[in-house]
């Protein structure tokens, strides 16, 4: 996506450094325990609270867990084109602290807003129980689980031959049951969120320091490359499709939690440099 910009010296601070290490090695260990049949991400992911696989240090662990070695490899291209810059200027400390809460904010926004997702989906299915029928559960799943379509068509399909079968009209809240498990039990993984942090205080430092684009080759002021980058991820959770595996909210939670501490931090002592 981007190719360089004229940063301060080249370098590996510790905090990116030791960073970057974890999440490789948590990478690794994924794959070949996965080979033995042990499932990190099964304990170390973020589900939602509701989810009989949620645990609270989940908040933490997700941020080093990653699907494929394209996804831990531009978090930690990024990571370490833009944190390295960033640790150079607040330090180690203050960086990591920037890194955990940009990274637990991100959690904390995606879980909010899935929160509210899941209430929305839980009051329109006792409004549909309230009047089941063939057509209302189909328009139902069509609406609120389109992903599953498929799967269920074959039901749908018998339950219109017999619509006032007793037998149907059971399993259709069972159904409705397991899809809702399905949907809590969705992992959220990667350093994604706290990583859209690090490139938010990026560009509110160095606003005007040229990146340099791959696709296209152009180069872009940081700060438009912010804006531009977070309207994408804006629309992308707004209109977000079926088969989109991508956390966008938790991606813009970074960016507001990292937009306010910055704020909070430069409010006896602005920072900002080229």
């Amino acid at each position: 996506m981007f190719e360089r910009f004229g940063g301060r010296g080249g370098s590996m601070p510790p905090a990116v450094l030791n960073l970057i290490i974890i999440n490789v090695i948590l990478f690794l260990a994924t794959y070949v325990l996965g080979n033995s049949g042990i499932d990190l991400t099964k304990y170390l992911a973020l589900y939602y609270p509701g989810s009989d696989l949620f645990h609270p240090y989940q908040l933490i662990t997700h941020m080093f867990m990653h699907a494929t070695i394209t996804h831990l490899f531009f978090n930690m291209f990024a990571l370490w084109m833009f944190g390295r810059v960033l640790e150079s200027v607040w330090g180690s400390g203050r960086f990591l602290v920037f890194y955990f809460v940009t990274g637990l904010g991100a959690a904390a926004f995606h879980l909010l807003v899935n929160s509210l997702m899941i209430a929305s989906i839980n009051t329109e299915m006792q409004a549909l129980l309230n009047s089941l029928s063939p057509d209302t559960f189909a328009e139902f799943i069509r609406h609120r689980f389109p992903e599953y379509q498929m799967q269920i068509s074959d039901f749908i399909s018998s339950w219109k031959s017999v619509p006032d079968s007793p037998n149907y009209l059971a399993q259709a809240p069972e159904y409705l049951r397991q899809l809702m498990h399905l949907r809590m039990d969705i992992p959220v993984i990667g350093a994604s969120g706290a990583v859209f942090g690090v490139l938010l205080g990026f560009g509110m430092l160095f606003p005007n320091t040229q990146l340099m684009l791959l696709f296209p080759p152009i180069p872009i002021k940081a700060k438009w490359f912010v804006l531009g980058y977070g309207a994408v991820e804006f629309i992308s959770a707004i209109w977000n499709q079926p088969g989109d595996h991508v956390a966008h909210f938790a991606h813009l939670g970074g960016m507001i939690f990292g937009f306010i501490l910055i704020k909070f931090w430069n409010r006896t002592q602005r920072q900002q440099f080229y």
